[in-house]
């Protein structure tokens, strides 16, 4: 099994939108990913799951140590099925409530591992549980997001093309350094480019100094300004299913595919 967290500490770079249409890309080979809606705002269990509430969320896993299989919601996503472990705006709470000590910051990752371990198989295979976990994080540095980066093998950082996402994406990578000496490793991560308007010339200036910032971490895929994609959260599906000849659709498929041709995400 494969976890990877989306986050940003900038809002509206398009966190929840990657979640959604890479999970929905993975669906499209045969994977069936587990979504997991670490923010508060619950965008993500807004598109999916919009009958969830706050007595079935992630908040009563971190208040009640509910376990999070007991919170799974099945959905439809892309051309299969998915998992979700929704949000609420109770999540809020959890910074006040838990302090920030490493109980509750590995909390998340102890959950999954208890929720989605290697069981063997019937037929003897010993790999068990091989989903995907997408975690989709809240846009500033708490205990949740921490908590996600904690449970995660990979980070992948959308960046919109404006400048001061531009800032944003230097003062995270900052951060990221700060917690190595508390991971006791170096996070493997991707930059992603979302909004990209190839017709504007700040785009290009934008992606020219992140390439040489970032190097091979960011990726050459680029997630174009697309009407479908800013159109499909607001019809509750993904790309794939509001508009798969879209740009959009192509560009996410294109995302996946070059994660996984680099070896930075497996299926």
């Amino acid at each position: 099994m494969q976890r990877l967290t989306v986050f940003n500490q900038k809002g509206g770079v398009g966190k929840t939108t990657t979640v959604l249409n890479l999970g929905a890309a993975m669906t499209r080979r045969n994977a069936a990913p587990v979504m997991v809606d670490l923010d508060a705002q619950a965008h993500l269990t807004s598109i999916l799951a919009p009958e969830a509430n706050g007595a079935a969320s992630l908040f009563t896993f971190y208040n009640e140590s509910k376990p999070l299989r007991a919170l799974s919601l099945p959905v439809a996503l892309g051309q299969g099925a998915a998992e979700l472990l929704p949000a609420h705006s109770e999540l809020l709470k959890v910074d006040t409530l838990f302090g920030k000590g490493p109980h509750i910051l590995n909390k998340l990752r102890e959950g999954l591992d208890a929720a989605y371990r290697a069981d063997p198989a019937s037929d003897g295979d010993q790999r068990g549980d091989q989903r995907p976990i997408l975690i989709d994080c809240c846009p500033m540095l708490g205990v949740l997001s921490l908590s996600g980066i904690f449970a995660s093998e990979r980070v992948l950082i959308p960046i919109s093309t404006d400048f001061l996402a531009l800032r944003g994406a230097v003062q995270l990578e900052n951060t990221l350094r700060a917690l190595e000496h508390v991971l006791k490793t170096r996070v493997p991560r991707r930059y992603l480019l979302t909004r990209f308007d190839g017709r504007r010339k700040m785009s290009h200036d934008i992606a020219a100094q992140l390439a040489e910032r970032f190097g091979d971490e960011l990726c050459s895929t680029r997630i174009a300004e697309n009407v479908s994609v800013s159109e499909s959260p607001a019809r509750g599906q993904d790309i794939f299913r509001h508009a798969p000849e879209s740009r959009g659709a192509k560009d996410y498929e294109a995302l996946l595919e070059e994660l996984l041709s680099s070896g930075f995400l497996r299926l």
